[in-house]
């Protein structure tokens, strides 16, 4: 998985779609990382220790296609949508994962099928190793996380006070 940072795939949905509680953002994390995850992580795990590595097998392409596919993201996210009668957020961080991968996977190490089944038209895009797109999008994210840490600041400061001044009221 040398061009893909799945690390940050996990770290962008946890900031956007975890904000929350940090249950959700595990589970955002855990989202974004999800389609590299179950793409590749059966074959690496298979592969552990083995000193003599294969290329990807059939079933790595094809899962591959298969969770990185908006039109499976969005089959699934609208099947729990409809089961749960709310639209479930947190699987945004599924969808952003495949957004991101269009533009930053090159056509020569697994180019995103993002619309899988049905034709595809692939784009030729930057490699996530590469320092133009890694260094700025860790700068990005260390951004994007002190604002989330900020605001959680400032919106627990603000219940405090507002707890206080409830609980002054009530003693006066």
């Amino acid at each position: 998985m040398s061009d893909v940072d799945v690390l940050a795939h996990g770290l962008w949905g946890g900031v956007l779609f975890g904000r929350r509680t940090r249950w959700q953002w595990r589970g955002a994390f855990l989202l974004g990382t999800a389609p590299d995850l179950l793409a590749f992580g059966p074959f690496y795990f298979a592969q552990w220790g083995n000193t003599n590595w294969v290329m990807f097998p059939p079933y790595v392409h094809q899962s591959y296609n298969v969770t990185h596919s908006f039109v499976v993201w969005g089959l699934l996210t609208a099947a729990i949508w409809y089961a749960r009668g709310k639209f479930p957020w947190i699987l945004g961080a599924w969808g952003l994962h495949i957004l991101f991968d269009i533009p930053l996977h090159a056509l020569s190490f697994f180019p995103t099928p993002y619309l899988w089944p049905l034709t595809t038209p692939l784009v030729n895009g930057l490699r996530w190793a590469q320092p133009v797109v890694m260094i700025p999008n860790y700068i990005a994210l260390v951004i994007a996380y002190a604002l989330m840490i900020g605001l959680r600041n400032r919106r627990e400061r603000a219940e405090l006070r507002h707890k206080t001044v409830g609980a002054n009221d009530a003693i006066r």
